[in-house]
């Protein structure tokens, strides 16, 4: 979940890069009826094999480590030799509008009445018209309790830390939740645009950045972990990985609010295999199937018949896996930026370049 200006993306896409992409992807789907791209751990490990033996249909999984590592792949090919990839709803909004996601064909998928009402009426993709989310989620604050003072409440005692936690904290490297942490503390929407808030966002975080042990997207619960860090903002699936190490780790979302992203599946519209991406589709949101995320990668699936399969004992474990979609959905969308991706850009860059 990684944001980046996809503009940049697009002008660097020449033609021999695309001629390499599908080469590769062709490649793979010579091997398999479907060429599925997800990040790695995201799915169950013997999917290939569960999904053949259930259909007959043959799978390749390739893997991509971020939002944009994929989207250039499918803006350089137009989306050519992949017929199924998992991406964050923005990017989702964007095939969708560059006219690279096919309609869900809601008949060959009787697995989707299993999600909640909630993850069927969301903003971006009403009805679920061309995508499918497969997980969903909050960011906030993760912390040791048994080395902060006062437990956390809000986003500026992130950004502007008491003396103890001065560099013991780390923030989200990546442009959108960077920025949200700053939005949300300030007041401003995640998907703020107006660049006289976006400058005062700027100038909170690189106040912030002077106390700051690091910015970190991977390592943050480890840090919290061995003690290194005492407070990180995280995604709350990622907290729960320190969880299941310290016990003394709590999640909570500030007093401000979290922004509400969402991981989605989408078919490609160039596919040749549509109707056995549907069924692929339909596996995944079969109860059992999709609970292997809830339990394993530890994320909300906003599958109620998945959710409501899980062992209660996984909620007190792991308290924010018990958060509700009526909670969730009460936090705003992360939306397509347009052309405002670039600003986000260009600030998390001057940010982080300041000293």
């Amino acid at each position: 979940m990684k944001a980046k200006d996809l503009s940049v993306l697009k002008a660097a896409s020449t033609q021999f890069m695309a001629s390499v992409f599908v080469l590769g992807s062709l490649q793979a789907a010579q091997a398999a009826d479907l060429v599925i791209s997800n990040w790695d751990g995201y799915m169950a490990p013997d999917i290939a094999d569960t999904f053949k033996a259930a259909t007959g249909i043959e799978i390749e999984v390739v893997n991509h480590a971020t939002n944009e590592e994929i989207m250039g792949k499918l803006m350089a090919s137009q989306g050519k030799g992949y017929d199924i990839v998992f991406v964050s709803s923005p990017f989702a909004e964007i095939l969708n509008a560059q006219g690279l996601a096919e309609p869900l064909d809601k008949t060959a998928i009787p697995n989707i009445a299993n999600l909640y009402p909630e993850a069927s009426n969301l903003a971006y993709d009403p009805g679920n018209a061309y995508s499918v989310p497969y997980t969903w989620g909050s960011t906030g604050l993760c912390y040791r309790s048994d080395l902060v003072k006062t437990a956390p409440d809000s986003w500026m005692n992130l950004l502007q830390p008491a003396d103890d936690l001065k560099g013991k904290t780390t923030m989200l490297a990546t442009d959108r939740w960077l920025m949200a942490a700053g939005e949300l503390a300030k007041g401003y929407s995640v998907n703020e645009t107006d660049p006289a808030k976006l400058e005062e966002v700027k100038k909170l975080l690189i106040e912030a950045k002077k106390t700051l042990l690091a910015y970190d997207d991977t390592t943050f619960y480890s840090k919290l972990v061995s003690g290194e860090a005492s407070l990180v903002h995280a995604w709350d699936g990622w907290c729960n990985y320190g969880i299941g190490e310290n016990a003394d780790i709590k999640y909570v979302v500030p007093k401000e609010g979290s922004d509400l992203w969402i991981d989605t599946i989408v078919v490609m519209k160039n596919s040749e295999n549509k109707d056995k991406a549907m069924q692929f589709i339909n596996f995944v949101l079969a109860a059992e199937n999709h609970a292997w995320a809830a339990e394993n990668i530890l994320y909300k699936v906003p599958n109620k018949a998945a959710m409501d399969s899980l062992d209660k004992a996984l909620f007190e474990q792991y308290p924010n896996m018990a958060m509700t979609p009526e909670e969730l959905t009460k936090y705003e969308l992360l939306r397509d930026l347009g052309n405002a991706q670039r600003d986000y850009s260009r600030i998390v860059s001057e940010i982080k370049a300041a000293n």
